[in-house]
This record gives structure tokens, sequence and C-alpha cells, in this order.
């Protein structure tokens, strides 16, 4: 297994610099100034020349890139226009709060959908698998940002239950906390709640018409030892594949919930840095997402052997 795992993160490495240069090339053909931002319509040319040289902005694009990647290679992401701080330090100091939204969604998700997916799977036909399999389409049509606006207006507007938007760090306010983090969270994880609903449902019903089902049936084994311990673990492979992808999701979902409920994190670092041409945190942004995106799939990719012994990552 060492050896896949090396295997899998040095291939990261020119997957990495792929996206990097790709996402690179893309910021820097699209239209505007990060110096013309930072200074102003008004900013004499002189001014604005001498800006641009001083932040490498006057080179060639290859070698701007060139650059970047020697100093990204020496732990150097280098330094954000609009902030004016290292951009390493403007990340860390934001994915600790993308990390507690995201890990928030993902947990309300599976907490609801594996119960209810169980339930589906060994209840079939009943009235509450089919209002079960009804509230997932609704779930998976409704898109995150409008299921955001609609939190807002019934929870924070209408009964003034949660705040519309902020966020209060956890050691200085838990309950703040706790609040400001309640609708973002469902937002952003209600249409993965109703994906990994369903994946597990179909596994279950699968899972549950094989021979060892029956075998642990005739032993005498509890129906809910059978369902919860013998089918549910083989139903789980498909659903943890479906939860890895979803990270990009989540990821991707966080930059509009975080935006829309003022979440200081990521996402909304991303979308200021793009709006301002921060050049610098665009790139340390996509680097970060991408090597999350390759290390939870790595991470799925393990767990596979844990949950079913006859999967052996070595032959891979």
């Amino acid at each position: 297994m060492a050896r896949y795992i090396l295997r899998r993160v040095i291939f990261m490495l020119p997957v990495a610099l792929f996206v990097s240069f790709i996402v690179f090339m893309l910021i820097h053909l699209v239209p505007g100034d990060p110096v013309r931002v930072l200074l102003g319509e008004e900013a004499t040319p002189q001014t604005v020349a001498a800006l641009q040289h001083q932040l490498g902005l006057d080179k060639p694009l290859p070698q701007q890139f060139g650059l970047w990647l020697w100093q990204a290679i020496h732990g150097n992401l280098g330094t954000s226009i609009q902030l004016q701080q290292p951009v390493i330090q403007a990340l860390l100091q934001r994915i600790p709060v993308t990390l507690e939204l995201g890990l928030a969604s993902l947990v309300y998700s599976l907490a609801l959908a594996i119960p209810l997916g169980v339930y589906s799977a060994t209840h079939r036909k009943s009235w509450l698998e089919g209002l079960i399999n009804v509230s997932t389409l609704v779930g998976t049509a409704i898109p995150n940002f409008v299921l955001a606006l609609l939190l807002i207006f019934l929870f924070a507007v209408a009964i003034r239950l949660f705040p519309p938007g902020g966020y209060a760090p956890f050691t200085d306010d838990p309950a703040s906390n706790v609040r400001d983090l309640i609708l973002p969270m469902i937002a952003l994880g209600t249409s993965t709640v109703a994906v990994n609903l369903r994946q597990l449902r179909a596994s279950m019903v699968e899972a549950l018409e094989q021979d060892y089902v029956r075998t642990a049936r005739a032993k005498g084994l509890s129906e809910r030892r059978v369902n919860y311990i013998h089918a549910l673990r083989n139903s789980l492979i498909p659903l943890i594949t479906i939860v890895g992808l979803q990270i990009g999701q989540i990821l991707g979902g966080a930059v509009v919930i975080e935006v829309i409920f003022l979440w200081p994190g990521i996402g909304k670092l991303a979308i200021d840095s793009i709006f301002a041409k921060d050049y610098p945190v665009v790139q340390g942004v996509v680097l970060l997402a991408a090597f999350s995106y390759m290390l939870v799939n790595l991470l799925v990719d393990v767990s596979y052997v844990f949950l079913d012994p006859r999967i052996r990552l070595n032959k891979s």
C-alpha cells in the first residue's frame, strides 16, 4: 500500500502543475489590470508602470509563470496584491473557516442519508419510503444558492430564528458560531443528502439480495445486525466514492454559499480576488483546491481496503 500511496502522491505534482498553468493563463487573459484596481482610474501612467514593475506584471507571461512556479516549489506562493500579505498566510487564515462549513455540511448530509437510505431500502413500498423518494427529488432539483436565499427569507427574515449571515469564531463565541453555521450548512449539504441517500438505497437493495445476507439471517442474527453490519458495510463502498467526488462539489458550492452568508472562507476569498484581479491569491486557491481534491480521492481509495479486505491496492 505504501508504494501505491507514494505513486499517487508523485502523480499529483504534474496534475497540479497543469491546472496551475491553465488557470494562470486564463486569469491573465481576463480584461482588467490589478494595478488599476488597486490604485484607481485616476493614477498616473508613471505610477501604474512603477507598481507593475514592482509586482513583476510587466514581464512576459511565460516568465511570470516560471517565477511563480519557482517560488511555489520553495513554499512561497507570492504576496497578495489586494491584501498586501503572503498568500500562504491569507489561505491559512481562511482554511479553518471553509473546513468547518464543508465538514459540517458533509456530516449533516451523511447523518441524514445513511439512516434514511437504510430505512428506504428495508421498507420498500411503504408510505414513508415514498415520501423520502419525493424529498430526494426536490432536494436534488433545488440549486444550493436558491435554497440559501429561501432559508434566509424564512428563518432569518420571517421567523428571525437565525442570523442572515456573518461568522463568529468558535473559540470566541461557540453559541454564535453554531447559529451562524446552521443555515449555510443546510444550504450547502442538502443537495448531497439527496444524492447520497439514493446511492445508498440502491446499494442496500442490491446487498440485501446477496447470499451472505441470507446466510447471516439463517444463522439467526437479528434483522438490525444484518442490515447495519453486513449489508451496510458493503453498501458504503459506492457511497464513499460518491462522497469523495462531492468534496469538489462542496468546495465549489462553498464559493457561492460563503458569498451569500458572508462566510469569510476560501470561497469568498477567491471571489474577492477574482474581482480584484489578485493573481497570486487566485493561483494559491486553485493550487490548494487541486491538491485537496486529489488528496481526498487518495483517502477514498485507501478506505476501500478497510471496508472490503478483498481489495488490494498494490495490484492496482
